[in-house]
């Protein structure tokens, strides 16, 4: 299935936190938090202002963000654990950074 978010929403797919400390101390998965970082993997067109006008959302797929503990929507898509939330909820571009394939 093809997802397409509208307005000024974006799609993002969590990216898994480390499961070790530096000293190599295993964390559980009950002890984790979830991440607050992932892969944008699809951006709406836009907002409009006032006047009508689009104002084109400065995220595109692949994009690897920092976004707000308590941000955005889950939702389940194929299977796939997704947030969606809107362009301001994303906190910044973390650049030069690929975004790896594991995912929460």
């Amino acid at each position: 299935m093809k997802f397409r978010p509208l307005h000024d929403r974006v799609v993002i797919r969590r990216i898994e936190g480390e499961e070790k400390t530096k000293g190599g101390i295993i964390i559980p998965d009950t002890a984790q938090e979830k991440p607050q970082e992932g892969e944008v993997i699809a951006v709406g067109p836009g907002a409009r202002d006032e006047a009508g006008k689009l104002i084109p959302i400065d995220l595109k797929a692949g994009d690897r963000v920092l976004f707000g503990k308590w941000s955005g929507t889950e939702v389940k898509i194929d299977g796939e654990e997704l947030l969606i939330m809107k362009e301001s909820d994303v906190m910044g571009v973390l650049e030069g950074a690929k975004a790896s394939r594991k995912a929460a």
